[in-house]
């Protein structure tokens, strides 16, 4: 697959609710480590890990995917050629690469991850 989804986010204001919410209802390993965001591995061949986010004031909770792209700016310029908003311009992830957000054209909000 060309741009496979590589990660997932569930954002909202009680992280540690989420977390153990969803540690018990699907078994998954989340690291707490950081107040703000936990990693999720949900274990097993070919699972996509994901995050658990605490959501800053004014940003309602959320779930989105992240798609794997080579280029940040030529997606997000294409997303609003098809009638998408770009809603975060990239942006690094120290360790990581980068990530950029928009919305689809019924409101959905996608990430895009690079390298």
């Amino acid at each position: 697959m060309a741009n496979p989804v590589v990660h997932w986010e569930i954002g909202g204001r009680d992280i540690a609710k989420l977390e153990g919410f969803y540690a018990k209802l699907f078994g998954w390993n989340i690291n707490t480590e950081n107040p703000e965001y936990g990693m999720v591995d949900p274990g097993g061949d070919g699972a996509v890990g994901g995050g658990i986010m605490k959501m800053p004031e004014g940003i309602p909770p959320y779930v989105t995917i992240y798609v794997h792209v080579d280029d940040l700016e030529a997606s997000l310029a294409k997303a609003g050629e098809l009638g998408g908003v770009m809603i975060k311009p990239p942006a690094p992830i120290p360790g990581v690469g980068s990530f950029a957000l928009f919305q689809d054209p019924e409101g959905n909000v996608i990430g895009l991850l690079s390298d």
